[in-house]
């Protein structure tokens, strides 16, 4: 029974993280990447302190602060301000299936980055998972041409691969805190939060001239940066074996494929798919146990 209420909990997630890069491209036709980051940061902030205020934890978010101060600093400061802003970014250039298919490389660049920052070891099927993965890359971002190095957008395949350096920075710094982590994000989005508004004053406006995009960047606060998480969070605490659901995931980049076309009218290359391939394949071998 319990595993059973662990798979739904895990597909729940996988199913709504494959709708969030078309939520980011929808909402990018109405507003900046500023905007969205701030909207939906703002929604998510609201979302996690209904959570906390239901599950009686709010006492605990002075606790949290007062302990940690430097380190929800520096947490929110990477998430939800940077990343968020530099993926939107690589979204705003990038057609949805190139962002999001190279944002799914975080998790071999958070492998690469503990090596200096965690001192753990670089092993073989890590450089051997890299090589196929950026390989997958460099066939997606040249639309099915990996020699020529003809990019279809530099900069745009340059913030996505920036994302997954940030993304990864946020998960080893978060190994230093030990607070219940629903607290622990809501203190993210409450620090970061004042930092993303004064960036939005000083480069942008908070000007919204059609309610889609206020209705997506709610949209992607709920489901990309709030309950989703929560979800997930349930799923690895009520499972026997973490690796299997783990391995769901491996899902959403297909299923999102699939909200793209029809949803974004965007068609999929096949260098899409081969490239896609060419992560999955990679991360698969990066993440197989010896």
């Amino acid at each position: 029974m319990i595993k059973d209420v662990a798979y739904k909990y895990a597909l729940i997630s996988v199913f709504l993280w494959s709708t969030v890069a078309t939520a980011f491209k929808y909402s990018l036709k109405y507003l900046s990447p500023e905007q969205l980051v701030f909207f939906a940061s703002l929604c998510s902030l609201l979302t996690l302190l209904i959570v906390l205020l239901i599950q009686k934890k709010f006492n605990l978010i002075f606790t949290y602060i007062k302990n940690n101060t430097l380190l929800v600093l520096i947490l929110g400061a990477i998430n939800p301000f940077l990343y968020y802003l530099v993926l939107f970014k690589a979204y705003d250039l990038l057609p949805a299936q190139e962002a999001q298919a190279i944002n799914y490389t975080w998790a071999l660049m958070l492998a690469f980055l503990s090596v200096p920052f965690l001192k753990q070891k670089l092993k073989l099927k890590d450089i051997v998972a890299g090589i196929i993965c950026y390989f997958g890359v460099l066939i997606i971002s040249t639309k099915g041409e990996p020699f020529s190095l003809n990019f279809s957008n530099l900069d745009g395949v340059f913030l996505a691969l920036l994302s997954t350096i940030l993304w990864s920075l946020y998960w080893i710094f978060n190994t230093k805190s030990k607070a219940d982590p629903v607290v622990s994000l809501f203190c993210n989005f409450l620090f970061a939060l004042p930092m993303i508004f004064i960036y939005v004053l000083l480069t942008d406006s908070f000007e919204i001239t059609n309610i889609n995009g206020l209705l997506g960047a709610i949209y992607v606060g709920l489901f990309e940066m709030g309950i989703t998480f929560l979800f997930w969070l349930k799923a690895m605490q009520t499972t026997n074996n973490t690796s299997r659901i783990a391995n769901l995931i491996f899902i959403s980049p297909f299923l999102s494929l699939v909200f793209i076309y029809f949803i974004l009218k965007e068609p999929i290359y096949v260098s899409t798919l081969f490239g896609l391939l060419f992560i999955i394949f990679g991360l698969i071998i990066q993440q197989k146990k010896q």
